[in-house]
């Protein structure tokens, strides 16, 4: 086989839940790929998105979605590389089909995404079906990025070393406009209300701030415990709930903001708190997952998930010190820059595919093209 220079070039099919100016990590991080990736690198994605909600109706909706997906993928255009993002549960199980397609049918090479916020967890689980699907997904990957170290560190547990590789999440620091103002001290949360996100701590950390003072913060999204956000506004001066936000309006609120707050259970490495990095705002929130792999005591303070109190207490604490809100905003700025910066990251990535194209493991019998859902480049 023909060795591939660094300036050849390489299409790459990214598969996940893509949406054009949907929300989620997952999402936020391929539309990234497929914008700041070197022109030589060509990316297709194969978007596996499925309705979202609850019930029995739209479980079964979205079901017979990701079948039709699994049923038309084989007719897609083998690229040089095939990158499936992926997280724990339902999201794996989708994601094993095109894996194991890509790498034994099309015999290409295949780069699994970890993004799950419990993919430890997930990879603990005592069923043996579930550990031989595993097995096989991550033996067939050539190589299973973590998104830090510590994650790294979770998955060498279960797949060759060799294979585990570290890319960072990455945001557009371009897109913001940091003010990092702290007269008055705003803060802002803008995420999912749902239990995992540590809502309930939020809601209670600051009622029990504004029995001192008023506190002066913005709440964004939506979900099923939006009602408690939308209660602490109608009775706590200074509180401003605004609902689902666009992402102009979201980067807005951070750049106005001088604190992010997010008291989450579980992540991998959160694009909200790297896009509140970039609109220069000190961070608080929990020693979990990846986190501490960019948020210290220079750029903020973590406390224990599930902890109220602690909360109120870190909140406060920063709250009497503006001018360490301030230098921590400007520190969380450089590091995003630094490091986290799609012109940091998308080199990474081609440098990545570069190694992976040449051991390509196809022949020449592909099936017939077909059109793309989406493409860039």
């Amino acid at each position: 086989m023909s060795s591939r220079s660094a300036d050849d070039d390489v299409e790459v099919l990214i598969i996940g839940p893509f949406s054009p100016g949907g929300g989620g990590g997952m999402n936020q991080y391929i539309s990234g790929q497929c914008q700041h990736l070197p022109e030589r690198i060509r990316t297709r994605v194969y978007s596996v998105a499925v309705p979202s909600g609850t019930g029995w109706v739209r479980f079964a909706l979205a079901m017979l979605v990701a079948l039709k997906q699994m049923l038309l993928f084989p007719f897609r255009r083998p690229p040089d590389v095939v990158h499936v993002h992926s997280a724990q549960w339902h999201s794996f199980y989708q994601s094993s089909w095109y894996v194991l397609f890509a790498a034994f049918v099309w015999r290409r090479p295949v780069v699994l995404h970890v993004h799950g916020s419990s993919f430890d967890e997930f990879l603990e689980v005592d069923s043996v079906p579930i550990q031989l699907l595993q097995s096989a997904v991550l033996g067939a990957s050539d190589v299973v990025v973590a998104l830090s170290d510590g994650w790294a560190d979770v998955l060498e547990e279960y797949v060759d070393p060799r294979k585990v590789v570290v890319l960072h999440n990455a945001v557009d620091v371009s897109e913001y406009d940091p003010s990092f103002s702290v007269s008055p001290v705003r803060i802002s949360f803008v995420s999912n209300h749902i239990e995992r996100k540590g809502i309930r701590e939020l809601v209670d950390a600051v009622d029990q701030l504004a029995e001192e003072n008023p506190v002066d913060i913005t709440i964004a999204g939506k979900g099923s415990l939006s009602h408690l956000v939308e209660d602490l506004a109608d009775s706590r001066a200074g509180v401003e709930y605004v609902g689902f936000v666009s992402e102009e309006r979201k980067r807005e609120i951070l750049n106005q903001s001088a604190v992010y707050v997010l008291p989450t259970y579980a992540e991998g490495v959160p694009i909200a708190i790297l896009e509140a990095m970039a609109g220069g705002n000190a961070i608080v929130s929990t020693d979990v997952g990846g986190i501490p792999s960019v948020v210290d005591e220079e750029n903020g303070v973590l406390v224990e998930p599930g902890d109220a109190d602690e909360l109120a207490d870190a909140l406060r604490t920063l709250l009497t010190d503006p001018d360490r809100i301030h230098s921590m905003g400007k520190k969380s700025r450089r590091r995003v820059e630094a490091s986290h910066s799609w012109e940091a990251v998308a080199d990474d990535l081609a440098d990545l595919y570069d190694s992976l194209a040449p051991a390509s493991r196809g022949g020449s019998d592909a099936p017939p093209a077909a059109d793309e859902p989406y493409a860039s480049k």
